[in-house]
């Protein structure tokens, strides 16, 4: 490829609507360009990386015996009544209507569509097992588009759907593509997690997200600092105390807190620590209005919360219920002395507590010196309701968690039988009897894997792409090639001789002074630049900077090629 004939946009400007680091670059490079909130073109230099990361996806899809197909964007309502999801799914999705009125959507995610195609093609166990897998756009009508086609509206992903007669057979597949997945994310040259997470909208018995590592991630990840203990903060199991509750030590005594609500606020006034605190958060579920109770220094989990008994689809209460049920306005709430029997919920660490501080239910009040058992019932439930911190004991007894930031880029799941189950999709077992089939579920955001592999790879100076995911290689930059015709002979030579080697690279004849010239190629992220020069050419040399280096090196021709990786 020569520049000259290629469409390069490159600007010195940071947009001013562009917030994180990859949204950026991808704007200054010119990588992508936007026509409405959440909607891009990718330009042929942006698209250059996006296929070499469906090429990657492609081949180790291939390669774990999944099979490609494509499947359509615009999916009928019919389908998605089946499941339940034509409402379930909220606001995300697309919804539109054809010329005879007629129902459809534009597919955020193709269960419905495959568990179709399956019902009808598949016939008998002897078919199974069976992963289908494409490549294609897909839409999710974002609420708050942003950063970028790291959340974009469109987006390409990769999404795999497997069939199988058992879930012996389904955990057997899981893994395999479990190991296909790390096998992309470290072909493609990225740093990555792979960690238990929660099922969310799509459903299923089990799943793992893999994410990229870079402080701009959305996602907090919780790992072991001494094992291959991982799991997405909403998962991660915060382990009950070791030692037993201690024996009350002190009275039962309200405590004046005219202005302090917060546990943060009552501490401070207190002199004591925040973990001697318990926040009361308010909630009302399937049973009613409950109290659930987590440590001052901790935050409550939704997700973890959401699956005990009787908290399924719970929502905060409002002002009116906490009055009715506790007697005070928020900001002094508390399980001691309610307005009327109030259910529990405590998290292990707080009913471990002894001489605890928590709200009066009394406006400028606060109680000290609280004990379950002569203050208070013991909790209804005690459960593993918050969020893990740095510090915590890994739930596998190995070490302790840290906490690191994360851009979630695949995803696995165990679906079981929910969608075969809910579109009767069966097969008949070996004695002629049907069978709903079990399923899994495979994502890979292919667009979103571009941004987050810029926000781990990049500098001042622009992108440092990974090898695998550059759009070139090589850059070979001619220097005053209007003085010297000899100049752009020996660039031609080396480019055609690199091209021939297999190498993927660029020719810079595009004129340019070599200032502007040489910031395009680092801003690009090109791995290898070559600058070939007449003072360069009088010696027998080449110009080489690595893009991860800060210093040129002069090379012959043997050593240039030894270190772009030509033996």
């Amino acid at each position: 490829m020569r520049l000259s004939q290629f469409h390069l946009h490159t600007s010195r400007e940071t947009p001013a609507d562009a917030e994180i680091v990859s949204h950026q670059l991808m704007l200054r490079t010119g990588m992508i360009r936007k026509h409405a909130a959440g909607i891009y073109t990718w330009t042929p230099l942006g698209l250059r990386v996006l296929r070499k990361v469906e090429q990657v996806v492609r081949e180790e899809m291939t390669r774990a015996g999944a099979i490609e197909l494509l499947m359509p964007s615009v999916q009928p309502r019919e389908l998605w009544d089946e499941t339940g999801r034509w409402q379930k799914f909220g606001g995300q999705l697309l919804k539109l209507r054809d010329r005879k009125d007629a129902e459809y959507c534009y597919g955020p995610t193709h269960e419905e569509v495959i568990t179709d195609l399956a019902r009808s093609e598949l016939r008998s166990y002897k078919q199974l097992p069976l992963n289908f897998f494409q490549i294609q756009t897909k839409f999710r009508d974002e609420i708050r588009p942003r950063f970028g086609v790291m959340r974009a509206r469109e987006f390409l992903m990769k999404d795999a759907y497997s069939f199988h007669l058992s879930a012996e057979c389904l955990a057997t597949t899981y893994q395999t593509m479990y190991d296909a997945y790390g096998r992309i994310f470290s072909r493609l040259g990225l740093r990555f997690r792979a960690v238990q997470a929660d099922t969310g909208a799509i459903g299923g018995s089990a799943s793992h997200e893999f994410h990229v590592l870079a402080d701009s991630g959305e996602d907090a990840i919780a790992f072991s600092d001494a094992s291959d203990y991982a799991a997405n903060i909403e998962m991660a199991e915060a382990v009950a105390p070791e030692h037993a509750r201690p024996q009350p030590g002190e009275a039962m005594q309200a405590i004046a807190t005219p202005t302090q609500k917060t546990c943060e606020e009552v501490a401070a006034l207190l002199g004591i620590e925040l973990a001697r605190t318990v926040k009361s958060v308010a909630i009302m579920g399937e049973q009613g209005f409950t109290l659930v109770l987590v440590r001052g220094d901790h935050n409550v989990n939704e997700i973890k919360l959401a699956k005990l008994p009787g908290v399924a689809e719970y929502r905060l209460a409002s002002e009116a219920e906490i009055v009715e049920h506790l007697g005070c306005e928020p900001g002094f709430l508390g399980p001691v002395a309610s307005a009327k029997p109030i259910r529990v919920i405590a998290d292990h660490s707080v009913a471990a507590m002894a001489d605890f501080v928590v709200g009066a239910n009394r406006s400028g009040y606060h109680l000290s010196g609280v004990n379950w058992g002569r203050d208070l019932p013991e909790p209804a439930l005690i459960a593993d309701v918050r969020n893990v911190v740095a510090g915590d004991r890994a739930a596998d007894g190995i070490g302790h968690i840290r906490i690191a930031r994360g851009i979630e880029v695949g995803h696995v799941f165990q679906l079981g039988q929910k969608y075969a189950e809910a579109m009767q999709a069966t097969v008949l077992d070996e004695n002629g009897k049907a069978c709903v089939m079990y399923m899994g579920c495979y994502g890979i955001g292919v667009s979103r894997i571009v941004a987050a592999c810029i926000e781990q790879n990049s500098d001042a100076a622009g992108i440092c792409w990974p090898e695998p995911m550059a759009p070139w290689q090589v850059a070979v930059c001619i220097i005053n090639p209007k003085s010297n015709p000899e100049v752009v002979t020996q660039a031609m030579a080396l480019y055609d001789e690199l091209r021939q080697r297999g190498i993927d690279a660029v020719l810079d004849d595009r004129g340019l002074r070599p200032g502007p010239m040489l910031s395009d190629i680092e801003l690009i992220g090109i791995p290898h630049r070559v600058v070939v020069s007449e003072r360069g050419m009088a010696s027998g040399i080449f110009e080489y900077r690595a893009r991860n280096s800060d210093a040129n090196e002069s090379l012959n021709k043997a050593e240039l090629l030894s270190r772009i990786g030509i033996c």
